[in-house]
């Protein structure tokens, strides 16, 4: 494919704002019908378009996912911090926002408590593996089975005695995670400390973020952990439309 060819294409197909006929495009692009129809359908194979009804085409997905996932980490934590922040008050607990990298997930934000009553426990920021942290399985238990696949074959450490580095217990997690809409980790990653989080669904894209509350264990027992997941996919929908937002804003 000639680059420039297929940029007019994209831009054309993007620009108008709804699904786009071959004729259309063929006609804002000036290029050859032959030549433009051809690469249509090449387009449309490598999901750069998707073609929602015959003969009509739409940005694909694989286009917009790739236009959301080039947001630097501080338009994305700008845009979700009033909401972090609030849950963090709400909840008196440290909130933090996780996001896909490519072999893990990276703590880029947290937001703690104005007016603590007690100590909290404040994550960190940095890398969590995709097995053993609550912001990690959750993204991974919505994933595609062959992303799952990939995890489950790898390496996987422990880092404490609670750790699950088990590929059947971890997959049959992943489904419960699914059933419950949020994942915990209870002292996999830190001796003492505990975790809950949501995934952050971006329209088609799927869940690329998280967001997730950490705490003690002698505080954040079964009961605690249930309120709060079902509390954070809540907010997660709030943080989804946000950011969904800030990435039209920035397109």
């Amino acid at each position: 494919m000639h680059l420039d060819r297929v940029m007019k294409i994209l831009e054309a197909v993007a620009t108008t704002g709804r699904p786009v006929s071959a004729l259309e495009v063929q006609n804002l692009t000036d290029l050859p019908r032959p030549t433009c129809y051809r690469l249509l359908q090449t387009m449309t194979a490598q999901r750069l378009l998707d073609e929602p009804e015959t003969g009509r085409f739409l940005v694909g997905e694989r286009m917009v996912r790739l236009a959301f996932l080039a947001q630097p980490d501080v338009d994305v934590c700008r845009a979700a911090a009033p909401t972090l922040k609030e849950a963090a008050d709400q909840f008196g607990e440290a909130i933090f926002l996780s996001r896909l990298r490519s072999k893990g997930v990276e703590i880029i934000h947290v937001e703690v408590p104005k007016d603590a009553k007690r100590s909290f426990i404040h994550p960190g920021l940095g890398f969590r593996p995709m097995y053993a942290c609550s912001c990690s399985k959750v993204i991974a238990a919505y994933a595609k089975d062959g992303f799952r696949d990939d995890i489950l074959a790898g390496p996987m450490r422990s880092f404490t005695k609670k750790t699950k580095n088990d590929p059947q217990a971890l997959r049959r997690e992943f489904d419960s995670i699914r059933a419950e809409g949020y994942a915990e980790c209870v002292e996999e990653i830190e001796v003492g400390v505990c975790s809950v989080a949501a995934p952050v669904q971006i329209g088609a894209i799927g869940p690329t973020f998280s967001i997730g509350a950490t705490g003690p264990v002698r505080r954040f027992t079964q009961e605690r952990r249930t309120e709060i997941g079902g509390a954070l996919q809540i907010i997660s929908q709030t943080v989804s439309q946000v950011l969904m937002l800030h990435g039209i804003a920035r397109a």
